[in-house]
């Protein structure tokens, strides 16, 4: 057996960042992606607000001409805002009204979420974004289309300074949150494991994503806003669907 069989006799499996997003999407109907600080739930906030959202695998001159051709606008990372800028903050999103500035489509780059979203869009499997604050409804969404197809979950992490891998508590307890909405049957180890954090974490979610080490960088830059958004478990109802390269809600 290869590594790359390992769950593949799992209905629902999950694993970490683009690789094993490669890995559990092979053969399955539905992939959650999951990158809680903060791609998903600047993500989920955008859906909420009503816009489309590109998934985009970084900032860079091709995203503004993909944005530029799109007639989108394009976020930019959060010490980079300006005068009628967005930014990949989901707090200042939050509090915007963009529907009323024009705004109904919306470039959003990350190294994490948004790339393994890109990587995703052609492998044939129904992409959703999953955060805290849409967790349930997005697993409800999965459990009512899904039957006995596999369900593959991502936690899409961060990156160290050499550009590897780091897992990312925070992700994990996201995927946990939508794998507790599921039909409690044919998990993998993995996803067993990923549903127990959560389930093991969830009295103290709030404060326990404060002090994780993704929460504190966000905080000592001056984003805890973000943070407290990012906690709002089940505030939101909408479920962020691929559909033709956007994300748009598949919950209406």
């Amino acid at each position: 057996m290869s590594l790359a069989d390992g769950q593949g006799g799992y209905r629902v499996r999950f694993d970490w960042g683009p690789v094993g997003a490669d890995v559990v999407a092979a053969g399955a109907a539905f992939v959650a992606v999951v990158d809680v600080l903060s791609f998903t739930t600047t993500l989920t906030v955008a859906v909420e607000q009503g816009l489309s959202v590109l998934p985009y695998r970084w900032r860079d001159d091709s995203a503004v001409d993909v944005a530029r051709r799109h007639g989108a606008m394009l976020a930019v990372l959060r010490n980079q805002t300006g005068p009628g800028q967005i930014t990949l903050s989901p707090e200042s999103i939050l509090h915007a009204d963009l529907r009323a500035d024009g705004i109904d489509r919306l470039v959003l780059p990350s190294p994490n979420g948004s790339a393994i979203s890109a990587r995703l869009a052609d492998a044939g499997v129904t992409v959703i974004g999953v955060s805290l604050r849409n967790a349930a409804a997005a697993a409800a969404w999965v459990r009512d289309r899904a039957g006995d197809r596999p369900v593959g979950v991502v936690a899409s992490g961060e990156r160290w300074p050499d550009g590897s891998l780091r897992p990312a508590v925070e992700d994990l307890w996201g995927a946990g949150a939508f794998l507790d909405g599921l039909t409690a049957d044919g998990f993998s180890p993995e996803a067993e494991a990923a549903l127990w954090a959560y389930r093991g974490i969830s009295p103290s979610l709030s404060d326990a994503l404060r002090e994780s080490v993704s929460g504190r960088e966000l905080r000592a830059f001056g984003f805890s806003g973000d943070v407290a958004v990012a906690a709002a478990v089940g505030a939101s109802r909408v479920v962020p669907v691929l559909t033709d390269g956007w994300f748009v809600d598949g919950g209406s």
